[in-house]
């Protein structure tokens, strides 16, 4: 198994016009999932418990707690509460499995590779870096980055990241709150949101095109699609659910 690689610049896909970078693209609102796909089922919790997260890490940072975790999770009501119960596992285990991939079994809180920090801040747009020119380096499960995505995400949770990226880094639920985002309402690089790719039936191959599809899918890095698919594939088995079909891109 490879050694999965820190990403610089995740959610560069996320831009809101088309910016220069290997990763720029234009985002693009979530296609619509049919109704009776997407309605929340009754049954209150989080389908993994504290056990078992603590066994999908089991050396995890402490800043990244399960609490927090469960705490965020109440802005995404639909999350892993969609559809049956083998959906709502297979669901739970593709993010993680991903959130696994990206910060190296949750050690990471802020991207390791400092050389890049300054390279984030995009002047062309009007509010420019307020928070100066080298803060919006990746930071949380989904190593959020880019002053624009700050911005987009922070004003979709109602927190004013653009001003204040460090939140991410100091606050977990926050944290929680922008991987989150990302999977239930951004398509990235691929043609829909992680969120739907499982409740639909798509497979774990489109939550890897939506995270990073433009960079890994397509051949183009099969050693990081394996790692996903590996972490995908234990945590399914941690939560006694198939993983089901299409799970590489």
């Amino acid at each position: 198994m490879s050694k999965p690689r820190i990403r610089t610049g995740l959610l560069a896909a996320l831009t809101l016009s088309t910016l220069a970078g290997p990763l720029a693209t234009t985002a693009s609102a979530a296609p619509a999932v049919p109704a009776a796909s997407v309605t929340p089922t009754a049954q209150a919790g989080f389908v993994v418990g504290k056990a078992e997260f603590n066994r999908m890490f089991p050396r995890h940072n402490k800043f990244y707690t399960y609490a927090s975790l469960t705490k965020a999770m109440k802005a995404f009501p639909a999350f892993a509460h969609t559809g049956s119960a083998a959906v709502r596992n297979r669901e739970a285990a593709a993010f993680l499995a991903n959130v696994s991939h990206e910060t190296g079994g949750l050690k990471y809180i802020v991207e390791q590779d400092k050389t890049n920090y300054a390279h984030y801040c995009d002047t062309r747009k009007p509010y420019g870096c307020p928070a100066g020119r080298a803060k919006y380096y990746g930071r949380g499960p989904i190593q959020l980055s880019w002053n624009y995505n700050y911005k987009v995400a922070g004003d979709a949770l109602g927190i004013d990241l653009l001003h204040h990226p460090g939140l991410v880094q100091k606050n977990p639920v926050v944290a929680w709150k922008t991987a989150l985002w990302f999977w239930m309402r951004q398509t990235g690089s691929g043609p829909m949101t992680g969120h739907r790719a499982m409740v639909s039936g798509a497979g774990f191959g489109q939550t890897i095109r939506s995270i990073n599809g433009a960079v890994e899918c397509d051949g183009r890095r099969p050693d990081q699609v394996r790692h996903r698919v590996a972490q995908y594939n234990r945590f399914a088995k941690i939560l006694h659910v198939a993983p089901g079909k299409n799970k590489s891109c």
